[in-house]
């Protein structure tokens, strides 16, 4: 399963990445792929052919999940005539 992460690296602005895996309590790093800004250009400080990122913890001051799980269907309240 798929996450789309909004990381907040420090003295620099929010980057989005994918991660097959959110990252456990033991971790020292976060791995992903695909880095991006939030309107989708490229990072300037990544290189234009790197695949992988491994962005170390004591580098982000925190982390957003976006997606990940399968949307269910929102059921809302519904009348019903009588």
């Amino acid at each position: 399963m798929a996450y789309t992460l909004l990381i907040h690296v420090a003295n620099e602005d929010a980057i989005l990445a994918d991660a097959e895996e959110l990252p456990s309590v033991t971790d020292q790093a976060i791995f992903c792929t695909n880095i991006r800004r939030r309107d989708g250009k490229d990072v300037h400080y990544a290189d234009a052919q790197a695949v992988s990122f491994m962005i170390p913890w004591h580098r982000i001051n925190f982390l957003e999940i976006i997606g990940g799980e399968e949307e269910g269907e929102i059921i809302g309240f519904v009348r019903e005539k009588q």
